[in-house]
């Protein structure tokens, strides 16, 4: 309790972002739990080869981008396409090839062997970047016959096939570690240039740029403006700082894209205010871990695994933007109410910010909001992806020089640049290895017989098949990086969801979203124990607690899987159907939460508890005849606790 009394919140400092993020601990906490392996940090000569690289990759991808692209409106092509040596390096294989390769040689530059060779570059290394090198100079110079050749390759195909493969598992070992290089040695045999399919295509599209907008965003102070906004949207009750914290994460994640990053950053601004609270240090770090995973299926930046969705259904970006919106809210809306829950059951304290109002923030910095809509506004334009996020890049660029603190310096633009392609170097490797992987699923039909497995142990039921499924991908989770989860799920899970009927969008939501919960679940969940680290709570504890505060979330796949469950995905369905069923799940994850929890209006009783989680499970089916049950069922709970609450004030009179 402050020494202003009960009735006012105490005020603490503004966190300041900009020295977190600069802060190398907060830094090293990211790689730590966000890779394998940590990155080298370069001086020198080598600083400034891989700078100057991270750039001209960066550059590289803009120009794919921008070539042979229209400007908004006008019908002017702004950049023609360049031939060089022959070859138009926007084909693209070539294009893919020289972004493969850009990113071998800055993964084997800036990723060591060995933890004891991180402090400088060795000859293993340069071995690594010359062979990366080599590749491309030999299917640059030999395109035309190469390409003929894919299904009958000579000897120097073999040859440089099998050191593709190679230098591409080597890369995937130093950034994500040995787990799935060892699934991709299986498919050498079969795929001497495996890595160059749709996964490691999409990397070198839509990735990258995504990567580069979020860089750009991220040093044009985007992230700082939308934790100000968390803090002044939300109030000062005793929850306050539970709530402001998972609003900043849902902020902050549509410019960083990444679980732990967004975990990570804001730990360490925001859990000495949780503290204050009244928070201990496990449900700190659950309520950091869980907004935090949450940031990679929001809009409208959502994590890789949601473009190569896209690309493999053939359907737009903006489809996909607009499937993951009820999904998100549900899971947000699960984990506000069981934070509130287990605020009250702390005895969690108000709290004030010494910070700007929402009404300032939006008069000074009311440009930072076109992040929030730059994309989904030239997509409904009738761009393409890749154009459109060209297009909200030039105009994040641009608008940071409305005011000077914003602005992108010389010197901020270059760092940007360079960082967009130093994010995308994991997920890089990801796909190329993944490529190796789910072409030996395919080309073996092994894909399918795991499919006729899941199939048998779910005994031919959808919800038995669901489980099942969602037991595969919570052990693909524990080893596999998001990405690497949904592309190698593609070919084993999807199927047998499809062959009972799920339609595939809904199918591969469903593998995407449990590719996502699987970073809470236990064992192995990075981003609690990345909280856990700043907190310094116990590491298990606020893993599992996490996974409490995300235990409503793991329903909502079962609810866009039943038949009639795409409305909850706003497509294939009218808008009606659509509302309904929106506004059916929001009412169930209340009543489940609520049920799961012990509180509605007060402490909930057994048979309440009872009513609420059956209500719920209800609200979460599809069908109207489940709705009136659920909605009767939850509709009694609130009663019995209005009748309680009516009786208590009457018993303590008498």
């Amino acid at each position: 309790m402050s020494e202003h009394g009960a009735s006012e919140p105490e005020v603490i400092a503004r966190p300041d972002l900009e020295a977190v993020l600069a802060d190398d601990k907060t830094k090293e906490l990211i790689e730590e739990y966000e890779a394998e392996a940590r990155t080298r940090t370069l001086t020198g000569w080598w600083d400034r080869i891989v700078t100057v690289l991270s750039v001209a990759t960066t550059l590289f991808a803009l120009y794919y981008a921008a070539a042979g692209a229209e400007i908004p409106f006008t019908g002017i092509v702004l950049v023609p396409t360049i031939r060089l040596l022959g070859q138009t390096i926007t084909t693209p294989q070539i294009y893919v090839m020289i972004f493969l390769t850009a990113i071998l040689v800055l993964t084997f530059l800036l990723y060591p062997v060995h933890p004891r060779f991180i402090k400088r570059v060795n000859v293993v290394d340069l071995a690594f970047v010359a062979a990366a090198v080599a590749i491309t100079a030999y299917v640059f110079l030999n395109f035309e016959t190469v390409i003929y050749r894919v299904n009958n390759p000579n000897e120097w195909d073999f040859v440089f096939g099998v050191i593709a493969i190679v230098t591409v598992l080597e890369a995937g070992r130093r950034t994500i570690g040995w787990h799935l290089p060892a699934i991709g040695l299986a498919a050498i045999a079969y795929a001497y240039f495996g890595m160059l399919g749709t996964p490691l295509q999409v990397a070198a599209t839509f990735i990258i740029l995504f990567t580069i907008y979020g860089a750009i965003l991220d040093y044009s102070g985007a992230g700082k403006f939308y934790v100000d906004l968390a803090f002044a949207l939300t109030g000062k009750r005793p929850t306050g700082a539970a709530r402001t914290v998972t609003v900043a994460s849902f902020l902050l994640g549509t410019v960083s894209g990444s679980g732990v990053a967004t975990t990570v950053t804001l730990g360490s601004i925001a859990y000495p205010m949780l503290k204050k609270a009244g928070h201990d240090r496990e449900s700190s770090g659950a309520i950091l871990s869980a907004g935090g995973i949450g940031a990679v299926i929001s809009p409208p930046v959502l994590g890789p695994a949601a473009f190569l969705m896209a690309e493999i259904l053939g359907i737009s970006y903006l489809q996909v933007v607009v499937m993951a919106m009820m999904p998100t809210i549900l899971y947000y809306l699960g984990i506000l109410l069981m934070i509130e829950v287990d605020a009250r059951r702390l005895g969690a304290r108000a709290i004030a910010l010494d910070a700007p109002g929402f009404w300032e923030l939006t008069k000074r910095y009311w440009y930072q909001y076109t992040s929030l809509f730059a994309i989904i506004a030239f997509l409904i334009a009738g761009f393409s992806t890749i154009t459109a996020v060209f297009w909200s890049i030039i105009v994040a660029i641009v608008v940071s020089y409305v005011r000077r603190e914003t602005s992108l310096t010389p010197t901020k633009l270059v760092k940007a640049l360079a960082a967009g392609t130093k994010q995308v170097l994991p997920v890089g490797a990801t796909t190329a290895v993944a490529g190796i992987a789910v072409g030996i699923l395919l080309q073996t039909g092994l894909g399918l017989k795991i499919s006729r497995l899941i199939l048998d142990l779910g005994f031919g039921n959808l919800v038995a098949t669901l489980i099942v499924s969602g037991v595969v991908l919570w052990i693909l989770g524990l080893s596999l990086p998001i990405t690497a989860t949904y592309l190698v799920a593609v070919p084993t899970v999807v199927p047998a969801l499809i062959t009972l009927g799920v339609a595939p969008p809904a199918a591969h939501m469903f593998v995407f979203y449990y590719a996502v919960l699987s970073e809470v679940s236990p064992p192995v969940a990075l981003s609690p124990f990345a909280a856990a680290a700043i907190t310094g709570g116990n590491p298990y504890k606020t893993m599992m607690l996490t996974w409490k505060y995300a235990l409503p979330c793991f329903l909502v796949p079962f609810m866009f899987t039943q038949p009639d469950g795409l409305a909850i995905l706003w497509t294939g369905s009218t808008i009606p159907e659509a509302i309904l069923a929106s506004v059916s799940a929001a009412v169930g994850i209340i009543a489940l939460v609520a049920g799961v929890g012990g509180f509605l209006l007060r402490p909930t009783s057994l048979v309440e508890r009872v009513l609420l989680v059956a209500g719920g499970l209800l609200l979460l089916a599809p069908g109207f005849a489940a709705d009136v049950a659920g909605l009767a069922l939850f509709a009694m709970a609130g009663a019995s606790q209005l009748l309680r609450r009516a009786r208590r004030p009457a018993t303590a009179a008498a």
